[in-house]
């Protein structure tokens, strides 16, 4: 399993997540390049490297107008104006759902405290373009980045008192705390604010557990560094790896020996349309000496008992049986390649200590028939570009 471990030893804020998540990415100026081209209004996106305690990673900076994040005026933006922002982004309408999700996060958190309307709500800390910003990284970095589950260490959100835009308030801020319930967070003697509400309710979106770590292949680690010095380093670091996990599935078998090829074909194609892991047929030797097959059915726990009664009702068997049995996969995506053909899916899988890369034969036949080119020097040509 593709599994994403956000360190929040020094709590959480929208850049230090943009910075580190990018840290794992195969190429960072593309990242970059993309963010800019999304066009959040007069913003400038630049990634600088940064070293902390002798550690290197990278630091995310957004440049308003020419000057950066913590030299512009913060103006208050209520959540009508950051959802025409984000409507009128360049950018694939799954990542603006995700961000107005984060921004929700945020604004039913700032509603509560404030015992006002979510409508009424005004961003002041989280409502400026740079923290659209952030926020667009880090949801096209997750993306990109396709775990299949991103788990964070309990956040450290830091102790003290915080000035903001309501006054001086105790750390966590209120709207802060307001997302965290539910999360493990702790204080400790570092006086500040280390968890930001951008970077509280980034987590609440994507994290769906937080412990410690747990075991993980690791491929990559990334640092993303804070714009704060502290008397510790001041970093997110991110953790790409692989948690192998045995799943539980159920393998149904059935022996048949009085069905056409066409019905078994419909049978094999209504099961795994259905929700099958896999459907196969073996062939056997039954009683009388007739020739027959075993259907197979690899299906999870849960579904066995539905996935039996589709057995019984497409295929002409009487009986079913039902083994437990534990399945181990590699973790699965797909990236989008361009080649001079034109874009291609690549399909990886790693796992184990192995990566497997193959191009999407569907691509690779389409490209064929557009180019008239035979399959062998389709693949060759794109198999020399990536």
């Amino acid at each position: 399993m593709r599994v994403l471990y956000l360190d929040c030893q020094m709590g959480a804020a929208g850049d230090m997540l943009a910075a580190s998540l990018s840290e794992l990415l195969e190429d960072k100026a593309s990242f970059i390049s993309e963010l800019n081209a999304m066009n959040i209004p007069h913003c400038e996106i630049l990634l600088h490297e940064k070293k902390s305690f002798g550690i290197s990673g990278s630091s995310f900076f957004v440049k308003i107008e020419g000057k950066e994040e913590l030299e512009h005026h913060h103006h208050h933006s209520n959540l009508k104006s950051i959802e025409d922002i984000v409507s009128a982004l360049n950018a694939d309408e799954k990542i603006k759902k995700d961000i107005l999700n984060v921004y929700g996060i945020i604004a039913e958190a700032e509603s509560k405290v404030h015992g006002i309307a979510v409508k009424e709500v005004h961003f002041h800390e989280v409502g400026m373009l740079d923290a659209v910003a952030d926020i667009a990284a880090v949801c096209l970095a997750v993306r990109k980045l396709a775990p299949e589950k991103v788990i964070a260490s309990p956040i450290h959100v830091g102790s003290g008192q915080v000035k903001c835009a309501h006054g001086i308030l105790p750390v966590p801020a209120p709207a802060t705390a307001e997302i965290l319930k539910g999360v493990p967070i702790y204080g400790g003697e570092i006086k500040g604010e280390l968890c930001t509400p951008t970077g509280a309710a980034l987590l609440k979106y994507f994290v769906s557990e937080f412990s410690a770590m747990p075991t993980l292949a690791v491929n990559k680690v990334g640092y993303g560094m804070g714009k704060r010095e502290f008397e510790a380093v001041n970093c997110i670091r991110a953790f790409l790896g692989d948690m192998e996990v045995a799943e539980e599935t159920v393998e149904l078998r059935a022996n048949i020996d009085d069905m056409t090829g066409e019905d078994l074909a419909f049978a094999t194609e209504e099961i795994l349309s259905s929700g099958a892991l896999d459907v196969w047929a073996e062939a056997i030797g039954m009683k009388k000496s007739r020739p027959g097959i075993m259907l197979c059915v690899l299906c999870k726990k849960e579904d066995a008992e539905r996935l039996s009664k589709l057995v019984f009702m497409h295929t002409t068997t009487i009986g079913i049986r039902e083994i437990p049995c534990k399945r181990r996969v590699l973790s699965r995506y797909e990236e989008k390649i361009n080649t001079r053909l034109g874009t291609v899916s690549k399909k990886v899988s790693e796992g184990y200590g192995v990566k497997k890369e193959k191009i999407e034969f569907s691509d690779v036949a389409r490209i064929a028939r557009e180019k008239n080119m035979s399959i062998h020097n389709v693949r060759k040509l794109i198999s020399d570009e990536v």
